[in-house]
């Protein structure tokens, strides 16, 4: 049985530290703040990340240069027989689709991963991939595996203000303003490739009640239902909130008392476009 290397990004929220622990190589995404490249989790740190937000500093994301993630690669297969890659997902950056260009080069020892998955769902993957090449799957196995359930996971995101929606061009100004004005709270869902809004709700305690019946209505209605096997695992996310996460993790706990809760922040490439405040809840069905 080949050695497998698995690889994912700092969207999936998993830490330098963490990734050591777990057995994971992270890429870490570039921002280009102010002019200047930053390497997430390595040059920026998350309160250096919220620091810049809120001094309204010009951010925007980007990818890993194609240099990048081939010294990385050709790192990897030093020591590695294969490679499970797996990016964010496809339909929110172009960096799923530059790595499936450059494992064409690779002779069959990179598989990159299309599992549309972002954040702590994106972790749960890179998670799940360390387990199944524990259990002897080559890693076009994995690869498989892994695609088949790219449906099976969503994200259900609070945004506490529409001030970065709207500078980053999501919504217009005069819907911001009115948003605003009505004290609107959006309720965007993650759900395969797509960011889309979900539901608008007026205040934080309704976002969360929209947030929690959606998760329910998935897992019953999408993952087999409420089980002691515990079929999905359940997650909350949040930008620059942890209080407020860790008090929507013990309202969720209520809901499901079986179920184990991870609670995390959301990914720094996410937070760019929806600002600190944020309240997340999240599910994917169990692979392993």
């Amino acid at each position: 049985m080949g050695k497998i290397a698995i690889v994912t990004d700092s969207n999936s929220g998993i830490t330098q530290a963490q990734a050591a622990e777990c057995g994971i190589t992270v890429l870490a995404m570039p921002f280009l703040i102010d002019g200047v490249t930053y390497y997430d989790g390595i040059t920026l740190s998350a309160d250096g990340f919220y620091e810049k937000l809120e001094e309204n500093a010009d951010i925007s994301t980007s990818q890993p240069s194609p240099e990048a993630i081939m010294q990385l690669w050709d790192k990897l297969l030093r020591e590695y027989d294969e490679i499970v890659h797996i990016p964010m997902s496809s339909g929110l950056s172009g960096s799923c689709q530059t790595a499936m260009m450059l494992a064409q080069d690779y002779e069959g020892k990179v598989f990159v991963v299309d599992n549309q998955r972002i954040s702590v769902t994106q972790r749960q993957s890179a998670l799940d991939a360390v387990e199944l090449a524990k259990q002897g799957k080559t890693a076009a196995e994995i690869k498989q595996i892994l695609e088949a359930d790219k449906f099976n996971s969503s994200i259900y995101i609070m945004v506490d203000t529409l001030h970065y929606l709207k500078k980053g061009g999501r919504l217009t100004p005069a819907v911001a303003a009115i948003g605003t004005l009505l004290r609107i709270k959006p309720v965007l869902q993650i759900q395969g490739e797509k960011l889309d809004t979900f539901a608008k709700a007026r205040t934080v305690n309704q976002a969360k009640s929209i947030m929690m019946n959606a998760i329910k209505s998935d897992i019953e209605n999408r993952f087999g239902g409420v089980s002691k096997e515990n079929q999905v695992y359940l997650q909350i996310a949040h930008t620059k909130n942890e209080e407020a996460a860790k008090a929507l993790a013990a309202e969720l706990q209520e809901v499901f008392p079986d179920y184990p809760i991870y609670v995390d922040n959301l990914s720094l490439s996410v937070s760019c476009h929806i600002g600190p405040g944020s309240l997340a809840i999240a599910c994917a069905k169990k692979l392993v």
